[in-house]
């Protein structure tokens, strides 16, 4: 079975246009996806339906047998169990007010997860390269890059079945780019991966399946080699003659 089953999802604003339109797509468990595509594609509010924090206008979205309610609490709170998130910015995905111990440890508080907390949350740190001394400090303690593995470690500390990752690494320098690139492969072996982006190059490293958006539209997608190495539709011939190259 699926993780994620969209089925003709169309999602508008009153007034606009429709920002999604006629999307179907499948999340297979243990298959990562990416969905790409520029600003204003839609990817940002495909990603905000899956989160519940949006209702398609129309179609339906299935998460494994049931259909995604936002608001039937009881299935939500399952929801938030199976499904967690990292988001673009580092600096402001975190509590400034709070030390990242309590940062991480938040979705076992408030999902009621009945394991030991301190136990969890250095789990939580160490599979995300940072040592338990960190976990005493604050977020402007650390350097964007760390703050991010933060940010990955509330995410996995529930132990989700999916993570969607919304440009996560967009807003780090190069090296660090390639540092958290690595962690997310390394963590994929043990959940699935939705990952949001522009960049082809991150997608094609973490993703076995790729979906091409343009204009709220699926314009292409399968696996993601195929697709970059033989393109189909001229809106990815674009983006992938987009990508900067090294000089020969």
């Amino acid at each position: 079975m699926n993780l994620f089953e969209l089925d003709h999802v169309s999602f508008g604003y009153a007034r606009n246009r429709l920002v999604l339109n006629d999307v179907s797509l499948s999340i297979a468990r243990g298959r990562n996806l990416g969905i790409v595509g520029e600003s204003g594609s839609g990817k940002t509010t495909l990603l905000r339906l899956l989160l519940g924090l949006e209702r398609p206008t129309a179609g339906t979205i299935r998460f494994g047998d049931a259909i995604l309610d936002s608001t039937d609490r009881r299935f939500m709170r399952g929801y938030r169990r199976s499904v967690q998130a990292v988001f673009q910015d580092p600096y402001s995905s975190l509590d400034p007010r709070q030390k990242v111990r309590d940062i991480v440890a938040e979705p076992l508080r408030s999902l009621r997860i009945n394991r030991p907390h301190l136990e969890a949350v250095r789990e939580a740190f160490l599979s995300v390269g940072l040592t338990e001394d960190a976990m005493e400090r604050y977020p402007h303690e650390f350097s964007g890059g760390q703050r991010q593995r933060i940010a990955i470690a509330r995410a996995i500390v529930a132990r989700p079945e999916l993570v969607l990752a919304d440009e996560a690494v967009s807003a780090l320098d190069l090296s660090t780019r390639v540092t958290i690139v690595e962690l997310l492969r390394a963590l994929a072996q043990d959940m699935t991966l939705l990952l949001v982006s522009h960049d082809l190059g991150v997608v094609a490293a973490l993703c076995e399946d790729i979906v091409i958006l343009e204009r709220g539209r699926i314009v292409e997608s399968g696996r993601t080699l195929d697709v970059l190495d033989a393109p189909q539709h001229r809106y990815t011939k674009a983006l992938i003659a987009s990508v900067p190259r090294m000089p020969a």
